[in-house]
């Protein structure tokens, strides 16, 4: 127990690094994309969990939703709060971990996670409280980073260079495997669709790619803290090589693709 509240309180600080919000501009479109898929109906209760700074949510409120939004780091939810209310979206904002949602069984009509509850340590834990919240016959949407392209050969390059994982810890990358995710959810779904996707990262060159990284990535902000200058430098200098192995276009630009895993499980 001591050992998961400690990796929770690492969670929180790393996530609380960078510019989520620069980041979260790539993303949002796959999230307004889960959001349509989703079929939400105007006056359908979503919860949007590990919601960053609100991509979801905000697209499930403008369907006509009515919305609420958690995440674990308080900083993110001073981020989306923001972000919603600026906007004035009447989206309810809390501090929550995926894995003790502080709900009732069957509040939602759609429960949601876009490249976020995929972070948790425990997914057969946050499995299960997906599914409890949501209501009999509810849907469970999820995007999840899949194991193939750029975000998971970074994420490898990264963790190189860091300490060695918990014995037992799962990679997040797991939640983008088909056979992983009806493994997971067996028992709890009668039906899981699943549709295979692609994020792309799209900049005018390699260095304004890589600069565009290192500024706005909590996991990246992360390690350059726990790293000497010489390892940064080396880390840097890897990295550059990798997204130029990665670089789908020629001519100066820098094109980086990602798949992932949009999911939708209607709960039993």
């Amino acid at each position: 127990m001591a050992d998961d509240a400690r990796m929770k309180d690492a969670i929180r600080w790393m996530w609380s690094l960078g510019d989520y919000g620069e980041l979260a501009v790539h993303l949002e479109p796959h999230a307004i994309e889960l959001a349509q898929r989703s079929r939400l109906q105007a006056g359908s209760e979503v919860l949007d969990v590990a919601a960053g700074n609100g991509n979801f949510a905000i697209a499930a409120a403008r369907l006509g939703a009515s919305v609420v939004a958690t995440d674990l780091t308080p900083a993110m939810v001073d981020l989306g709060r923001s972000r919603t209310r600026s906007l004035g979206l009447p989206i309810e904002w809390l501090e929550a971990d995926a894995e003790d949602l502080p709900f009732p069984a069957e509040r939602f009509d759609v429960v949601a996670s876009v490249f976020g509850a995929m972070f948790a340590p425990n997914p057969e834990v946050v499995a299960r409280e997906l599914f409890r919240v949501a209501k009999r016959g509810g849907l469970v949407a999820m995007a999840n980073y899949a194991p193939k392209g750029f975000l998971s050969r970074f994420t490898a390059l990264m963790a190189e260079r860091g300490p060695a994982p918990p014995p037992g810890m799962h990679s997040p990358f797991e939640w983008g495997n088909t056979d992983e995710v009806h493994r997971r959810f067996k028992g709890l779904t009668s039906s899981i669709e699943v549709y295979p996707q692609a994020l792309t990262f799209e900049f005018v060159s390699l260095d304004a790619g890589w600069d565009f990284w290192e500024r706005t990535n909590p996991p990246m902000k992360a390690m350059l803290t726990m790293i000497d200058a010489d390892q940064a430098a080396s880390l840097r200098e890897d990295g550059k090589k990798l997204f130029a192995e990665l670089n789908q276009v020629s001519g100066g630009g820098l094109t980086l693709e990602s798949d992932y895993l949009q999911v939708l499980a209607r709960k039993a």
